[in-house]
């Protein structure tokens, strides 16, 4: 099903509005309070407008996404996709023909984190992560991802948004387009994250050229006592700014956002920005008796403040699950700002980023198994690349070659829940992890496989712009039906 952008300003329309021109001047000075609210999340009007209110393309077998950023680039080969041939040749040349990684490396090197086994399934998974190798019978290991830049930018934007330049809609922006919120009195799509991620930001969870109601909310998740379980001395109405307005009481601003809509429809025309802006702060309004409870995390019992641990992964992850029970379309986590996950000199940094997440994540997944959540929320996690299986010695590495450099040519994403076959590995590496050597999985295939589960054709959400149909996995992608339960 395709959808199109607003149709072109007719001379009947532009005579109305140069007439109501001055009567619009008063009705401006109206929207300036309320608009401080809805700035705080511009998607807040989300309200089924996707053809989901029409039917889906075919039966969904999940309603909400929410995914786990490491942003910097995960390695594979210390996580998820142990390689013994990087003992019995550690220190040696890669075999075969050298591809040019973007920094000088050196021999394979070793991982210096052992793995083990975990589940009826027997997954391999490494030290870092004991908590989600609990978890590895809900889980789908993807070890054949592979993307088209080995820079972080142009790959942070291809995993969010589908392109590898910025101006295209991400993947939240397209959901909560197609599907629209299952609770209008919250955000169709939360960014969570202790500071704005990434050297990229906003652009990753932008709306693009779809309408602005579907940008993504980004919320601060900062925990000042990193080492203090979350939730305690822990007040929500610090989480959001503008979640309460000091200057009208909720009655006053009730009759405030009336009467614009009923100066609206005296004008006699459609003007889709300004009922966007309207919408937004009905949401807004709504939001003040609804957020503040959603996101007030000491209401959770002792034992899941503890299943989730301390910091600011934790607070996020919780605080996700929560959002996604309450109705939220689509939930993203990143790490922290910058390239935290980006261990060019040392790999063994990824021992502090993995202490940080390993709880959180497995916490989502038996959280929302308890919540009775888990069977239609897909659980996706993953980095935007991978790392090198050799020894990165070059261009600033002052490591002693520890370190590992970008790894465009194939990674570990790992899915749970909401149709997806748990326990299961699809795809393979070559004996070094380097490259893809079996069932490669572009990004594109990535988004077109969590579309299918959400009941969406990926070729057929479609939006029209500048003359031709955009869609989420552009000219490409294929639905990867061997990962779905």
């Amino acid at each position: 099903m395709s959808h199109k952008s607003a149709q072109p300003l007719t001379r009947r329309d532009a005579l109305c509005r140069i007439g109501n021109g001055f009567g619009m001047l008063a009705f401006a000075g109206l929207v300036g309070d309320s608009l401080n609210m809805a700035n705080m999340a511009t998607s807040l009007a989300a309200q089924g407008k996707g053809f989901a209110k029409g039917g889906l393309h075919h039966a969904a077998k999940a309603k909400h996404v929410i995914f786990l950023f490491m942003n910097g680039g995960l390695s594979q080969v210390d996580s998820f996709d142990p390689k013994p041939m990087l003992d019995k040749f550690h220190g040696q040349p890669l075999p075969g023909e050298q591809v040019a990684t973007e920094r000088k490396t050196g021999g394979l090197m070793r991982s210096p984190f052992t793995f083990k086994k975990y589940g009826r399934s027997g997954m391999d998974v490494s030290e870092l992560f004991p908590h989600v190798g609990e978890c590895a019978d809900d889980i789908c290991f993807v070890r054949s991802v592979h993307t088209d830049i080995p820079n972080h930018e142009p790959s942070l934007l291809m995993m969010n948004t589908g392109h590898t330049q910025v101006g295209r809609p991400s993947m939240g922006a397209w959901l909560t387009y197609g599907l629209g919120t299952e609770n209008r009195n919250l955000p169709a799509y939360v960014v969570l994250c202790p500071q704005t991620p990434t050297t990229v930001g906003p652009p990753l969870w932008n709306n693009a050229f779809l309408p602005a109601v579907n940008q993504g909310t980004f919320i601060s998740s900062k925990v000042e006592n990193k080492n203090e379980i979350i939730g305690k001395d822990f007040d929500p109405k610090t989480l959001v700014s503008y979640m309460h307005n000091e200057k009208f009481s909720l009655p006053e601003q009730r009759r405030e956002i009336d009467l614009l809509a009923k100066l609206d429809g005296m004008r006699g025309i459609q003007d889709p920005q300004l009922e966007a802006a309207i919408a937004s702060m009905e949401v807004a309004y709504r939001m003040q008796t609804e957020a503040p409870e959603v996101f007030d995390i000491r209401k959770e019992t002792k034992a899941t403040l503890e299943m989730y641990g301390a910091g600011s992964t934790a607070r996020s992850c919780l605080m996700a699950v929560r959002l996604v029970q309450r109705g939220v379309r689509m939930v993203q986590v990143y790490y922290s700002s910058g390239d935290p996950w980006d261990h060019h000199n040392n790999i063994q940094l990824h021992r502090k980023n993995a202490m940080d997440s390993d709880r959180p994540f497995a916490a989502v997944i038996k959280d929302l198994k308890s919540r009775g959540l888990l069977d239609d929320t897909i659980v996706v996690c993953g980095s935007e690349f991978g790392r090198t299986p050799v020894a990165e010695v070059g261009s600033g590495s002052t490591g002693g070659g520890a370190g590992r450099d970008h790894n465009p040519f194939a990674f570990t994403m790992w899915l749970a829940g909401g149709g997806i076959k748990g326990g299961t590995v699809y795809g393979k590496t070559d004996d070094f992890g380097f490259k893809v050597a079996e069932n490669p999985v572009h990004v594109h295939d990535l988004h077109a496989t969590i579309l299918h589960l959400l009941g969406i054709d990926h070729t057929k959400l479609t939006y029209r712009y500048s003359g031709r149909d955009f869609r989420l996995t552009d000219v490409a992608g294929r639905v990867v039906t061997e990962i779905l339960a």
